[in-house]
């Protein structure tokens, strides 16, 4: 029998970005735009990750109180859903503020400001590993249609939100929390079209009556309640109330089986939608995520580990490089109910550029939900907008390391910060 061989392509670049989600987008387009060669690899045939494989939605606070506190690309991405027809809607729900958004719009938005920046994109395209020269990562090696890749850089960014290269380079990982090494659960989201939002009942007594039928042994979702948000249009339910326990992201088998399940959830929740709950006898299944939504797989060890205690004393480090207020949010990665502890009104906490500078693994950045925390404070940190704000520092400080050929522990962080502000980021 012919043993046929596959090609082996290579390419260099200054700049390899890998992942095309929240992160992803926000570092390419910062460090291209600051002049540098950058690539952007990504799984997907488009961009945007979790908010859109996942369909994460809606977008979680970036405002502390009265005030937008994280800016910069994640703003400009805004403004440019906001003329997107049906692209965005402000929204409230359980007394946060929430933001709605059409996924459509987001792939083409942050299509649009790669490719303005001048980022190089290469879809379709999975990674498979790293490249090391020493302690230092080189590049990555990836596949696609085209065949097995060499991609080459002096600077790798991870933000394929599951600390694969990282991972792959030998950077130390912590995974779940530490009394039994559980992550939250994962989710898979999904879209009803045709309701008559004017006849559902309240929250409250929509999550009576599943209580009701769960009790009964109707339902067999391990979720406490129904998690259900509006949208941009006036005719259109998003649900994330399916809850996937035991997975893990970083198995292929755990995903396999979280998808079936997840399905299984979904389908189960859409009968009974109909079925049981005012408004909805003539609603459809509209769409279910690509793929489901993962919450919590690698924390990759930085240079410093942020904690929950760190975010309840408003902690702001030297070098913060982005804000939040997001709260401490853990959905129960064993069964039903999920702990909510909040930031007083109008309080804030920072992200230091340390917790994206990974440990033994040179030449290399973290950004968005792999950084440098614990569990809990992961629960906060892991939201889009903030993966959004870390990309950018990350990009940004990229680009430094370039201009100035340093590797990453050695970016002068008052420069970074600088140059952020320059950019809209907020800090202060």
């Amino acid at each position: 029998m012919k043993q046929l061989m596959e090609p082996t392509f290579s390419s260099t670049h200054d700049l390899i970005v890998a992942g095309g989600g929240p992160a992803g987008v926000a570092t390419a387009i910062a460090a291209a735009r600051m002049g540098a060669d950058v690539v952007l690899v990504e799984h997907y045939g488009f961009l945007g990750g979790m908010s859109t494989a996942g369909f994460v939605f809606p977008f979680m606070t970036h405002w502390a109180g009265d005030r937008p506190i994280i800016g910069g690309i994640w703003g400009e991405m805004i403004a440019r859903l906001q003329a997107y027809p049906y692209g965005y809607k402000a929204s409230t729900h359980f007394g946060l503020r929430h933001f709605c958004f059409d996924p459509e719009g987001l792939k083409q938005a942050w299509l649009d400001m790669c490719l303005e920046a001048g980022v190089t994109l290469q879809l379709h395209t999975s990674i498979s590993d790293a490249l090391m020269d020493g302690d230092r990562i080189a590049g990555i090696v990836t596949h696609s249609k085209s065949g097995r890749e060499e991609v080459r850089g002096r600077i790798v960014i991870d933000c394929t939100g599951d600390g694969d290269v990282a991972a792959r380079a030998g950077a130390p990982f912590e995974i779940g929390r530490k009394e039994d090494g559980l992550v939250m659960p994962m989710s898979l989201h999904f879209r009803l079209g045709g309701v008559e939002m004017a006849r559902m009942p309240s929250r409250e007594e929509i999550n009576e009556l599943y209580k009701r039928d769960k009790d009964a042994g109707l339902l067999t979702n391990p979720r406490e309640n129904v998690l259900w948000f509006d949208t941009p249009h006036s005719d259109q339910v998003h649900f994330n109330t399916t809850r996937l326990l035991r997975f893990l992201g970083t198995s292929r088998d755990d995903l396999t089986a979280a998808e079936i399940e997840g399905r299984r959830q979904m389908m189960e929740t859409v009968d009974w939608l109909v079925r049981a709950v005012p408004g909805f006898e003539r609603s459809y299944l509209l769409m279910a995520a690509p793929q489901v939504g993962v919450r919590e797989t690698r924390r990759v060890l930085g240079e410093y580990v942020v904690t929950e205690e760190e975010l309840f004393n408003e902690t702001l480090y030297p070098d913060a490089i982005a804000l939040s207020a997001y709260p401490v949010d853990i959905h129960n990665p064993a069964g039903g109910g999920t702990v909510m502890r909040h930031l007083p009104w109008g309080k804030y906490y920072s992200i230091p550029y340390r917790a994206l500078v990974p440990l033994k693994v040179e030449g290399l950045l973290v950004a968005g939900r792999p950084i440098s925390t614990t569990h809990e404070a992961h629960s906060a940190t892991r939201i889009q907008a903030v993966a959004n704000a870390t990309g950018q520092a990350a990009g940004a400080a990229a680009a430094l390391c370039l201009r100035h050929d340093i590797l990453p522990r050695m970016v002068d962080t008052e420069e970074l910060r600088a140059e952020l502000r320059a950019q809209g980021v907020i800090l202060e």
